[in-house]
């Protein structure tokens, strides 16, 4: 008997890794915008992300409370927002040329819009299908328009990029794991010790992939618009500072560290003022 049902139990958790290794092979893309293979559910379309977007939207917008968009603040957010917009198709054409591709421009299908919202959080968001908030507790650790418009333009980049998507589709391969651990008589303690070694060994450092991604895209997004890049330094040392070596704010807090972070846009910093000397047509004016 027990034979038996220790054979049924390797045969179910072997089903569930061919179904796991079939489900992670055929759902793998090359993106055009960072030349990186990521994981996208085949079914999960850009439609049904922004459907998704829009109801985290609302209510996200009747827990919090929005400034009306005739406030000078709300004003001025917009008009990044608007820069940053109109600057999405040809940056997304100019990264994936570099990488030998045509960009497939998710963008197309957004309905943007930018709200901003009371609160002391230091952070910003931008939602799948390009629903878009900047909390006013942002607005002085930034201090001026150029770094408002990097975290706007980064946020926005998580959208570009479909990390929601990837991070929905890594998660039906976590419960997938899970199930398996499950199906396979593993303790409760074990599996948990198992999942929590790959959040540390492969969620984490993926998550920080992530940012990183939205960091390059959103520092061309932001030079392409006319927005000094070289903003985005000074930016990262009064995050750091806001944290006040506690605990870092929301918009920080995912995962690399300032001083990671400031490093690699010092690295992108070529790049970015190349791209504000191609795409921003004030850019022979001079830096404002």
């Amino acid at each position: 008997m027990n034979n038996r049902q220790g054979g049924l139990r390797i045969w179910v958790v072997l089903a569930f890794v061919l179904y796991a290794g079939w489900y992670w092979f055929s759902n793998r893309s090359v993106d055009p915008l960072t030349g990186e293979t990521v994981m996208i559910d085949k079914d999960l379309s850009p439609d049904q992300e922004k459907a998704l977007g829009l109801q985290s939207y609302q209510q996200i917008l009747q827990q919090e409370r929005p400034l009306p968009a005739d406030a000078k603040v709300s004003k001025q957010v917009e008009a990044i927002a608007q820069r940053l917009i109109a600057k999405v198709p040809e940056v997304s054409d100019a990264l994936a040329a570099e990488h030998g591709m045509q960009a497939n421009h998710v963008e197309k299908s957004f309905d943007w819009a930018v709200t901003v919202l009371q609160s002391d959080q230091v952070n910003a968001f931008c939602l799948p299908g390009g629903k878009m908030a900047v909390y006013t507790g942002l607005l002085p650790v930034a201090q001026n328009a150029d770094a408002v418009a990097v975290v706007m333009g980064h946020e926005i980049s998580h959208a570009l990029l479909r990390h929601g998507a990837q991070r929905m589709t890594r998660g039906k391969l976590e419960q997938l794991g899970q199930m398996a651990g499950a199906a396979s008589g593993m303790d409760q303690s074990t599996l948990q010790t198992v999942m929590s070694a790959y959040g540390y060994g492969s969620a984490l450092p993926y998550a920080r992939g992530q940012e990183s991604q939205a960091d390059e895209l959103g520092l061309m997004l932001a030079a392409a618009a006319c927005f000094d890049p070289r903003e985005a330094v000074p930016l990262w040392q009064r995050m750091n500072q806001s944290a006040g070596g506690k605990s870092t704010p929301e918009f920080a807090s995912t995962h690399p560290s300032a001083d990671t972070r400031i490093q690699r846009l010092q690295a992108l910093m070529p790049k970015a003022l190349e791209y504000r000397q191609k795409f921003c047509e004030t850019a022979s004016a001079g830096m404002h």
